[in-house]
């Protein structure tokens, strides 16, 4: 089963009509990288393309072209590439067969893995890091919030949990006093983000706030965690 980490990438690229017996190569392809239990195998059929021989094929609306290429696209660990390559070789006889390294950042969701990660999480208990992170209501990132963009970024790096925090009134180092009012949609106000997981994993995403955060206030504190009960998916039943 694949997972998080360095992996390889299989691209092979054909043409729709190449043939391999009696059945079009991508379909062959497709048969053995199945049977060879590659975690997952995507066929993409190109609009437009040539190849070695120069010729453009592109897709038109009245002209139905019976030559467009093909990539079939698989990733999985060294190990099963490896193992799937003399039958990929053996099936190619014109064409592009590349190998290439990846990094999986995200995969198989439901997989025994995400679940013993999940069990993982909901144990967290004793001595732990809790970050606050105070930042402007309007502060963004490339266009987005940036509240919203570093929940994000802690939710890919499989942290235990974050929480966001409107305020209602408060000043910073300007000492000016900003106040929520009825009818405003926006404005000044502290943003407080609470962060809690174990401290090898804060220390973790520590370069990302390096990165993101340029005004505000983030600090570290060591906390004893008592009790950590995990809300259910479905229901919102603690």
């Amino acid at each position: 089963m694949i997972t998080k980490g360095p992996a390889k990438k299989l691209s092979v690229y054909v043409g729709e009509t190449d043939r391999y017996g009696d059945k079009p190569v991508y379909e062959v392809l497709l048969d053995i990288l199945h049977k060879k239990k590659i975690a997952g195998v995507s066929v993409f059929k190109g609009v437009a393309g040539y190849g070695a021989d120069g010729v453009l094929h592109t897709s038109k609306i009245l002209l139905l072209s019976t030559d467009m290429p093909m990539k079939i696209e698989a990733v999985d660990s060294e190990e099963m590439i490896n193992r799937v390559l003399p039958d990929v070789y053996q099936v190619v006889e014109k064409g592009l067969v590349e190998v290439t390294d990846t990094n999986v950042i995200k995969c198989c969701g439901g997989s025994s893995t995400e679940e013993k990660k999940e069990e993982e999480r909901m144990k967290l208990e004793g001595k732990a890091k809790m970050l606050r992170i105070i930042i402007s209501e309007d502060d963004k990132w490339e266009g987005e919030p940036l509240y919203e963009v570093l929940v994000k970024r802690f939710v890919m790096e499989d942290i235990a949990g974050a929480t966001v925090y409107k305020a209602i009134a408060g000043y910073g180092p300007h000492k000016r006093y900003h106040k929520k009012k009825t009818l405003a949609t926006h404005g000044e106000l502290p943003i407080l983000i609470t962060v809690m997981d174990k401290e090898e994993n804060i220390n973790r995403i520590l370069p990302v706030l390096d990165e993101l955060v340029t005004e505000g206030i983030v600090a570290l504190s060591d906390v004893n965690v008592i009790k950590y009960t995990h809300r259910d998916a479905e229901t919102g039943i603690l």
